[in-house]
This record gives C-alpha cells, structure tokens and sequence, in this order.
C-alpha cells in the first residue's frame, strides 16, 4: 500500500505513519518541514495555507497514492483543496475528524447517527466543531462517500501527545507527594491511543471501509483511579493520591478537563464525551490496548525527550497550577 499523510509529524498523524511503515507500506508525508518525519518516510516539503504551497504533492506527474490521510483541524477550505487536488491521484481519503461534530451536548450513547453541527467545506476559520464538520464535507465532496473515510474521534492520548492530558497527570504524579485526584475514583473513561486509532484506520482504509465510524473505546474502558495509578507505577514515584469528591472541586472553581485533564464529573458533559457509541468501530475490528500499556509507553516516550512534551501552540496549557493544588489540598 502507498499511504500519504498530510502532516505525519507530530501526534496522531506520526502514530499512522509509523504503524503504516511497521507494516512495510511506502509512507509519504507532506509537511511543513518544522518536524523530522519518521525514519523511513519520504518527505515532501510544503505549506498547505500557502499559495503553491502544495506543488510538491503535482511536481512529479506519476505520484500516486492508495491512501490519503487528514488530520487538519482548521480551516476546511484548506482539506477542501487538498482532496479535489489529490482526488485522481489517490484511491481514498480518510479524515481524521471529531466526535465535537456532534450538536452539543451530544446525548449519552451517540452513534454515528446523531445530529450534526451546521458546517461548509469553503468555510475559512470557525469553531472546531464547524471547521471538522467542515472538513469531512469536504472529503466527501472530493472523493464520494465511497472513496471517503470519517475517523470521528474522541479524547485521544498516547505517546507524542501534544495536547497536555496525559503529559500533564504523569508529570504531576512524578514529582510525588500529595496530589489532588478528582473523584469518584470508580469513575469510568473513554478515551483512545493515538496508536490504536492508527492501527484501525488503516486496517479500515485496506477493507475499502467508508462513512463516518466514532473512533474511541467502549464506554468505560478504564477509570479514573485505573489511569492515575497506573501513573503512579510508572513513574515510580511516592506519590499519595488524595482523592476529592467532585461537589468539593466544583465549589472550589476548579475547572474540570482543564484544571484536571481528562476529568469531568457525573452529568451531562460527562455524558457527553465519556459514552459514545462506538459498537460499529468495534464491529469492524477496534482494539484497544489495557491502559497500563498507553501510561507506560508515554512515559517512557516522555523520558526520552527529556520530560517536557511538546505543546500545540493553537492550544491552551492544561494543568492545575502547583500553589493552587497545594491550596486545596490543605483546605
């Protein structure tokens, strides 16, 4: 197979990458230079917001692909134009999208089938919902919804994290001492490995899949408490979890998902972004590693950047400020 990721550098789009070449595919990314590909990659240089910015992808007139995969976030105009230039180049087109293309607050249990936010495929920059809403429109346009590919994903974690969840909980916890754990422990998690998103994906695109598929784990995949000891044990530190039921956090003004990553209390987000539906992904072969195994690996991936993860610069930095954590945890 001949894959080509427009991006492939960073977080999600390096995850498919690596597993598209651990699989012996030939792997093309189209990137903006400012990130090394993954060895064994060919690198095509350019800048999609750019004018020409996307004459590597036409410079030689017999480049052709299998697959093509889209992680872009922003404006769907720019995913407009990429898929009608590749559109007699590539068999199919797979876009990573989002579960925030949903009408907010999407119901509990949500399956592919719930009702979409307004969007455009020529739309410039709007609301994430809209420009992923947006961007698969744009897809489908350019590649039919037979050649098309929906990735709908959820919270998304793993090694080469630039966001900030899990960096940020494995950091905390590796510094020790008392730490402020957001309750009930017993709370169940949604979330998906960058990695096993990847290993669907091009399972999927292989199989000639298309249409829209949530890409997350079952509801309830782990717990809260399941994920930060697994943090505890793998970083080996003396770290004492202090966990704090969520009416006392509230009250406190403590912000959940921000303030604590990947945290939001019994409700209706809650609801919201912790049980979707996800039994045809599941039909069509999702597999998702235990947490302990996601925890680890990016620690260990954490470790051998020199422990500072790297941060998205169009998002915000999460985490509870160390003197407030201290703050409450003394009240």
């Amino acid at each position: 197979m001949r894959l080509l990721i427009l991006g492939g550098t960073e977080f999600v789009g390096r995850a498919v990458a690596e597993s598209a070449l651990a699989r012996g595919w030939e792997v093309t990314v189209f990137h903006r230079g400012r990130h090394e590909p993954p060895a064994g990659a060919v690198s095509l240089i350019g800048d999609r917001v750019a004018p020409g910015g996307m004459a590597a992808l036409t410079e030689d007139e017999k480049s052709s692909w299998d697959v093509v995969v889209d992680t872009w976030s922003a404006a769907p105009s720019v995913v407009r134009d990429a898929a009608r230039l590749l559109a007699d180049r590539a068999g199919r087109f797979v876009y990573v999208s989002s579960r925030s293309v949903y009408v907010w607050p999407p119901a509990a249990g949500l399956s592919e089938d719930g009702p979409l936010v307004e969007g455009s495929r020529d739309a410039g920059e709007v609301p994430y919902g809209e420009a992923k809403r947006g961007g698969e429109l744009a897809a489908v346009d350019a590649f039919g919804a037979d050649r098309s590919l929906l990735v709908r994903a959820g919270l998304i974690i793993g090694p080469y994290e630039n966001i900030g969840r899990l960096p940020w909980w494995l950091g905390r916890i590796a510094r020790g001492g008392p730490v402020l754990a957001p309750g009930p422990r017993e709370l169940p998690l949604q979330y998906i490995d960058a990695r096993d998103l990847a290993e669907w994906t091009l399972d999927a695109a292989e199989a000639g899949l298309s249409g829209p598929f949530n890409m997350i784990s079952a509801p309830g995949h782990t717990t809260m408490g399941e994920l930060l000891d697994a943090c505890v044990r793998a970083t080996g530190s003396d770290a004492e979890l202090r966990w704090t039921e969520p009416e006392k956090l509230l009250a406190a003004g403590v912000e959940p998902w921000s303030d604590l990553p990947v945290w939001i209390p019994p409700g209706e987000t809650y609801d919201a972004i912790h049980t979707a539906d996800v039994s045809k992904a599941l039909a069509t072969g999702l597999r998702c590693r235990p947490v302990a195994e996601t925890v680890e690996d990016t620690w260990a991936w954490l470790r051998s950047i020199g422990g500072s993860a790297p941060q998205r610069p169009d998002r915000p930095r999460l985490g509870l400020d160390p003197e407030r954590e201290a703050a409450l945890l003394a009240d």
